[in-house]
């Protein structure tokens, strides 16, 4: 007898949309930096994180000229239908970004439903958002996408007739009548969002109270960074060999090897091409990064592409404002995974540039130089100082209440008297006030 959890796996086996993965290899584009074999697998593997989707097939497509209406040639269309009816494909894949009026055509071409790059991370996003946030951030974002696709529902866009018979005007287009619903809901989704962001707010003026430094955790998708937060933490936080296998962001307290507590803060992980839609939509919470006294970089070492991750990850670090004043330590993780030889180099004070720590978050290897110096670079610049303030002065003592250490605090004849421990970026930011 077959037992229901069996029928229940079958059925969504047997529901699972069937996929095919095209990577376009444009030449001559501008577009740097990626060997189009792996820029394909990567593809493939964020295909595979969604759970209902079967990939059945993937391939490289060259293209020497980009067609404006619908990218491919009229002949590699051709084939790729062939292709696509012949192994029952539901759902094509196309790895890059594709135009409305692309995307339109090749749906028409082709008889099938079209992803770009864009809209298959935002199908990502939606399934692994799980805190009230992140399921507000993907639908903000995925709103703002859907606006630029209005243009595919090509079946109902006729004018609607205006006004109460025949003598109305040309009335409006379903277009401008589905932009409008969309951009209502979008303010709708923006108001709840800044309640959250308030609360996180909130819990930011919290902590800066709280004498713990923030280490931010960031890197590329798969990079390992939970796998390492867990290490560091003893936490439970989803890892698993998939891109984005966590979404919402994790703080834990760690102890140092100095007896010093910090607060670690594990983020969602970095892509090439992320959409700039969710950029702008989890800004409040990529934020945290900003407010870190320390970021850990955390690499995939064993990757064959892994500076260009890096280069990645440097770049939506510098698009979202990190300075050069927040120390960065970069995390060669995953030597488990190279050979011996180069492992044992790399694990060696020999095979390390200054401030790269190599390790492996699954193993535990290097972990513990890796926290000395976590704790020497929080522990470098930080200085205690006096500082005397007028009582008229309320403005900056707050900001010295909200974002430093407090040691001490006497009022004199003329004002205050506070001893504070704070970091040379904290002194810049409260000499600029």
């Amino acid at each position: 007898m077959i037992s229901t959890d069996h029928r229940k796996e079958h059925a969504t086996r047997e529901a699972r949309t069937r996929a095919y993965v095209l990577h376009p290899d444009i030449r001559n584009s501008h577009r740097p930096r990626r060997a189009p074999e792996l820029a394909l697998e990567e593809a493939v593997a964020l295909a595979a994180a969604l759970p209902h989707l079967t990939v059945v097939g993937s391939e490289v497509v060259r293209i020497s000229k980009v067609q404006p209406g619908t990218l491919f040639g009229s002949g590699r269309i051709a084939e790729l239908k062939t292709i696509f009816q012949r192994d029952g494909i539901e759902l094509v894949l196309v790895d890059g970004p594709l135009s409305p009026i692309q995307q339109r055509n090749l749906e028409r071409e082709w008889g099938l439903k079209i992803l770009d790059r864009t809209g298959l991370i935002l199908e990502i996003f939606a399934d692994r958002a799980r805190t009230r946030e992140g399921v507000l951030q993907v639908e903000l974002a995925a709103l703002s996408y859907q606006r630029t696709r209005l243009v595919r529902a090509w079946t109902h866009l006729e004018r609607q007739r205006g006004g109460l018979g025949f003598v109305g005007g040309p009335g409006e287009t379903q277009k401008e009548a589905d932009r409008r619903a969309i951009d209502e809901e979008v303010v709708k989704i923006r108001r709840q969002l800044e309640k959250v962001v308030k609360t996180r707010e909130l819990h930011r003026a919290a902590r800066r109270k709280v004498p713990f430094p923030v280490v931010a955790l960031v890197g590329y998708t798969n990079a390992g960074k939970s796998t390492l937060f867990n290490r560091l933490t003893g936490a439970e936080v989803l890892a698993r060999d998939m891109l984005f296998a966590t979404l919402d962001p994790t703080m834990r307290g760690v102890e140092l090897p100095t007896g010093h507590r910090v607060i670690l803060s594990d983020t969602v992980g970095f892509i090439s091409d992320l959409p700039p839609q969710l950029v702008a939509a989890f800004r409040a919470t990529l934020e945290e990064v900003l407010e870190a006294d320390l970021i850990l970089h955390v690499r995939d070492i064993a990757h064959p592409e892994t500076e260009e991750q890096a280069q990645d990850v440097r770049d939506i670090l510098d698009s979202l404002g990190v300075g050069a004043d927040v120390p960065v330590i970069e995390v060669w993780n995953k030597i488990d995974l190279l050979a011996p030889p180069l492992r044992e180099a790399l694990a060696g004070q020999d095979g390390r540039k200054p401030g790269v720590f190599a390790v492996s978050a699954l193993t535990g290897a290097g972990m513990d130089p890796l926290l000395s110096a976590i704790a020497d670079e929080l522990e470098r610049g930080r200085e205690e100082t006096v500082l005397e303030l007028p009582f008229a002065d309320g403005r900056r003592r707050a900001w010295l209440h909200e974002h430093v250490s407090i040691l001490g605090e006497d009022q004199t004849r003329s004002g205050y008297r506070i001893t504070i421990r704070w970091t040379p970026r904290q002194k810049a930011e409260f000499e600029r006030l």
